[in-house]
């Protein structure tokens, strides 16, 4: 069962292979953006990795992050899976946003359906 510490909340046993956006809002029960619904276009869900950063992303995530200049930044937590132990930092919630929720609830499973590449040096 890997373990995710959430910087500044603790840290979780989370079940394996859980999408990281879900193990953040319902095991570490932060309060997460994901006004999307986590399709990787808003990029609301976004994370840093502080230990434990995969080197694989799926392509929408790529895609997206390129496209706002955010490439090397940030990752984003609906596009990844807790397969191995990592600690995060979230950087946006409903209460340090203010907005009225976070969006529309995540699928169990990675949407769009997920293209694998290796992360590209920065």
């Amino acid at each position: 069962m890997p373990s995710l510490e959430v910087e500044g909340v603790g840290t979780f046993d989370v079940p394996e292979n859980k999408r990281l956006v879900l193990a953040i809002e319902e095991d570490a029960g932060v309060d997460i953006l994901h006004r999307c619904g986590s399709y990787a276009r808003c990029t609301t869900c976004r994370i840093q990795y502080l230990e434990g950063e995969p080197e694989k992303m799926t392509r929408a995530e790529l895609e997206v992050l390129q496209s706002r200049d955010l490439f090397g930044e940030v990752r984003l937590s609906c596009q990844a899976l807790c397969d191995h132990d990592m600690k995060v930092r979230v950087l946006m919630t409903v209460s340090s946003t203010g907005l009225d929720g976070p969006g529309p609830k995540p699928e169990p499973n990675i949407t769009p359906e997920p293209e694998w590449v290796d992360k590209p040096a920065q």
